[in-house]
C-alpha cells in the first residue's frame, strides 16, 4: 500500500469553516446506552467532577464508562488556552475547588478503579499552573485507595518554576504529557504551547525520577506527513519516553481545525510496528486510540515489560 509522505494542505488548520471528509466505517462508534454507563455517569455527577471524556467529546466514552473507567479532569472545566483541536471551553476559570481531591478519592473508591487517570485544563492563571492540586489529588487517592495506580496527564506548566518537580515528587505511577501533533503544526493547532518545551518536560520528568513511567500522545490526520510522525517518535525516544499513543483526530465542531484525512487502520498498524522497533515499551496506535483509552490494561503491560527487561540484566 502506498503511503503519502508529504505535507497535506497545512493551511486547512487555520480555517474554521473547512468541511471534514466523511467518516469512514472504521471510525464510527455506537451511542452509549448500557447500565454501567449510567452508573458511572451518576457517580461522577454525585461528586461534582468533570471528565475529559465528556468535555472533549471522546468517541470511546460508551465503552469506557460501561466498564466504569473515566478520566477525571481537575481544576474546573474552563481552560485558559484555545487549542484548535480541543472542545474544552476557553475563558476565565473560577477558583480552585478545595474539596476536589476528596471528591475524586471518593469517586475512585465507588468506581472500584484499579488504575485512575487524572488530567486537567490548562491553568495559566495560577502561580503553579495547578501543580499543587495534582499533588493533593494523588495524596488523597494514596490515602484511601492504596492499591490503585495513578496516571496523570498534565499541562505543560510553562513559566511555572518548580511545578513539574512538585508533581513528580508526589510519585504518580505514570507521568503523561501529550505533544499532540508535529512541531510544524503547532502555530495553528497548539498556539499557546511550544513543542520543544513539552518534549523537555517529559525528558525532565524522567531525569528527576528514572523509575517513573513516562507517556505521550499525538493525533494524526491534521496534515502531518509520515516522516514528521517518525521524527516525533525519535524525539520522544531521545527523551526516554516509555509509552506512545497515536489516534485519529476528529473535528469536534466546525469552529475547530478540520480533519485533513482519515488515516487508515493499516497505517496505524505500521506506526505501531515502527514504534516498537524504535524502543517504546508500549505503543497504542489505532483510529480510536486516545491517551487514556485502555490505560489500566496498558499500564499492566508497561510494568510487565519493564520487569522482564530488568530480569535480563
Amino acid at each position: 500500500m502506498a503511503i503519502d509522505t508529504g505535507p497535506r494542505h497545512p493551511e486547512k488548520v487555520h480555517r474554521a469553516d473547512n468541511p471534514s471528509p466523511r467518516k469512514p466505517a472504521w471510525i464510527r462508534v455506537k451511542a452509549p446506552t448500557s447500565a454501567g454507563y449510567g452508573e458511572t455517569h451518576r457517580i461522577i455527577r454525585e461528586h461534582g467532577l468533570h471528565t475529559v471524556c465528556e468535555e472533549a467529546g471522546c468517541p470511546n466514552i460508551g465503552e469506557c464508562w460501561t466498564h466504569r473507567h473515566a478520566t477525571v479532569m481537575i481544576l474546573g472545566d474552563i481552560c485558559t488556552r484555545a487549542c484548535a483541536f480541543c472542545n474544552v471551553a476557553t475563558g476565565k476559570p473560577g477558583a480552585v475547588n478545595p474539596h476536589e481531591p476528596d471528591n475524586l478519592a471518593e469517586t475512585v473508591q465507588k468506581l472500584g478503579l484499579r488504575h485512575v487517570v487524572i488530567t486537567s485544563v490548562d491553568r495559566d492563571d495560577l502561580d503553579d499552573g495547578g501543580a499543587d492540586q495534582f499533588v493533593r489529588c494523588i495524596a488523597r487517592i494514596r490515602a484511601t485507595s492504596a492499591a490503585t495506580t495513578i496516571e496523570i496527564l498534565t499541562p505543560d506548566f510553562r513559566h511555572k518554576d518548580g511545578a513539574l518537580e512538585r508533581v513528580v515528587a508526589a510519585r504518580p505511577d505514570v507521568f503523561n504529557h501529550n505533544l499532540e501533533t508535529v512541531p510544524r503544526l503547532y502555530p495553528g493547532i497548539r498556539p499557546g504551547a511550544r513543542y520543544y518545551h513539552s518534549l523537555r518536560l517529559l525528558d525532565r520528568a524522567k531525569e528527576i525520577d528514572p523509575s517513573l513511567f513516562t507517556k505521550s500522545g499525538i493525533m494524526v490526520g491534521l496534515g502531518e506527513s509520515r516522516v514528521e510522525v517518525l521524527q516525533v517518535m525519535d524525539d520522544l525516544r531521545s527523551a526516554d519516553v516509555d509509552f506512545l499513543t497515536i489516534g485519529q483526530y476528529l473535528q469536534p465542531t466546525r469552529k475547530h481545525a478540520a480533519v485533513d484525512r482519515f488515516v487508515t487502520p493499516e497505517e496505524f498498524e505500521e506506526y505501531r510496528e515502527i514504534g516498537r522497533a524504535k524502543g517504546f515499551l508500549v505503543i497504542a496506535s489505532s483510529p480510536l486510540t486516545r491517551s487514556s483509552y485502555h490505560a489500566d490494561r496498558d499500564f499492566a503491560e508497561l510494568r510487565r515489560i519493564r520487569q522482564e527487561l530488568l530480569a535480563r540484566v
